[in-house]
């Protein structure tokens, strides 16, 4: 956290003081959990949907928070007030607060601020690339997915004055949620990876889910750069919005691509990362070659899982680029680079000869398809290795709307095409997998539907072998993440 005092605080939220508070005492940082209090921090009090932050505003000050940042007045258990810095709205107040951190790291020394958005991977492409970065000086990126209104503003609190790279991700539900986030942290590179369908029952449309991540591309100044996924064409699209130059990262040959539209030329691109030769290896792990702008070619072994990961890989590699880093560097640094948030395509090797994929943080139609592709890979593996049997542990995909059942059924007769071993329905509104699958073909002891996690985890316990791959995949919602984990960490011993 930037040196900053209770005084400090409330004149540049606008907050009124109360109670005994200390003007003068320093904030060490700032959350929003009463249980991650620490002595100095500034415990912000959010009113939630479930609980309010104001209940916990006593046992934070005992904790040793030196202020409540809250919007009522709060007493203690004796009627005692508690020292508050109040304001109308606390989320508001967190974003004007985090806006002067950035401004005020930006004023003390030299400052690149970097943008993530897209409809997936951005959680996986903001920790490749913070790993880069990091390595060039004092790097801040968000924990887990931190990334909208409030997860943003939090990351930005643990900046401190010698800050050299902020990664931000940039999420959204609706229209103007990219742009706000952007009028905060002032990006200097905007990345958008993808346009896909997560949340288009929220947004109302995937035209809508487009104008909202070009909100990022926008917000980038003309002395910055926007990095575009030229294999996403709506993506590609935005470039016509952007005021930086455009950079591109593409799974194409460099010798053959044509980056620009119509009339345009590849001069108008300030610079490309090319990802050719991608396959997988026997482990599942991204195999690519990367041609940068400097000319220079360099094979990359990721350690992440999933082909779908080359577009993360090339994202971080052009965004990094774009930012001054070396190839070099840039290519050491992701060979062998695995996952670094938890439940992201998560591997676990279990004694008794298990495989484990954790995937369930989040899930949409395209993360989906290619988390069952993944799947039916690692099945065919290494060409001179037994097959395995694969198991697809699928949950429901959440905030479809109307196109909910339409894409759950496509799923089920997916995993049918592609041969799955067996797949296993969690919950009732992933139902119309199952459903699918059946209608596919699939049946008798191929497809399963379980109501709950309970049911279908002492189906797996019972029948899942040694040299059996199990994927997990369900949006965050869902709770298969947690399913996942334990079945990943159960000791058993099975005889093949």
């Amino acid at each position: 956290m930037i040196t900053l005092t209770i005084s400090q605080l409330a004149e540049v939220t606008g907050g009124r003081l109360y109670g005994p508070v200390n003007t003068d005492a320093h904030v060490s940082s700032v959350t929003t959990d009463s249980r991650e209090v620490t002595p100095g921090a500034l415990f912000v009090a959010k009113p939630g949907e479930r609980t309010d932050g104001h209940e916990f505003a006593a046992s934070a000050i005992g904790d040793g928070a030196v202020a409540v940042l809250g919007e009522r007045e709060v007493t203690d258990a004796a009627g005692q007030p508690l020292p508050m810095v109040i304001v109308n709205n606390v989320v508001d107040a967190m974003g004007v607060l985090a806006r002067h951190v950035v401004e005020t790291v930006r004023d003390h020394g030299e400052l690149t601020v970097i943008g993530i958005t897209g409809s997936a991977g951005k959680t996986t492409t903001k920790d490749l690339l913070g790993a880069i970065l990091s390595h060039k000086g004092p790097t801040v990126v968000p924990q887990g997915s931190y990334n909208g209104e409030v997860g943003l503003p939090l990351t930005v609190f643990e900046m401190t004055e010698d800050t050299r790279y902020l990664v931000a991700e940039m999420g959204a539900t609706q229209r103007g949620n990219i742009a706000y986030l952007a009028d905060i942290v002032k990006p200097d590179i905007g990345v958008v990876l993808m346009v896909g369908t997560a949340h288009v029952g929220e947004f109302g449309g995937i035209e809508n889910i487009a104008l909202t991540k070009r909100e990022l591309v926008e917000a980038v100044g003309p002395e910055g750069a926007v990095v575009l996924n030229k294999d996403d064409s709506t993506v590609w699209n935005m470039r016509e919005a952007a005021h930086a130059p455009v950079w591109a990262f593409t799974e194409s040959d460099p010798a053959t691509a044509s980056l620009g539209a119509a009339g345009d030329s590849e001069d108008n691109i300030a610079g490309a990362v090319y990802g050719t030769n991608v396959h997988l290896d026997g482990s599942g792990h991204p195999v690519v070659a990367l041609t940068f702008p400097d000319g220079s070619v360099r094979q990359v072994t990721s350690g992440l899982v999933g082909r779908h990961h080359v577009a993360n890989v090339l994202a971080a590699a052009t965004a990094a680029s774009a930012a001054g880093i070396e190839s070099g560097l840039i290519a050491d640094t992701l060979s062998g680079l695995g996952a670094i948030s938890r439940h992201r395509m998560e591997r676990t090797d279990r004694a008794d000869g298990v495989t484990v994929i954790n995937d369930a943080y989040n899930a949409n139609p395209e993360s989906m398809m290619a988390a069952l592709q993944l799947l039916a890979e690692i099945e065919r593996g290494n060409p001179h290795s037994e097959p395995r049997r694969t198991w697809a542990v699928l949950g429901e995909m959440l905030e479809l709307g109307e196109d909910s059942i339409t894409e759950h059924d496509r799923l089920g007769r997916m995993a049918v095409r592609l041969n799955i071993s067996k797949t296993v329905v969690v919950g009732r509104g992933a139902k119309p997998i199952h459903s699918a699958a059946v209608q596919e073909g699939s049946w008798g002891e191929e497809a399963y539907w379980f109501e709950t996690t309970e049911e279908a985890e002492t189906f797996l316990n019972d029948n899942v072998q040694p040299g059996d791959v199990v994927l997990f995949k369900s949006s965050n919602g869902a709770g298969l993440r947690w399913f996942g984990e334990k079945f990943a960490n159960a000791e058993q011993t099975r005889e093949g």
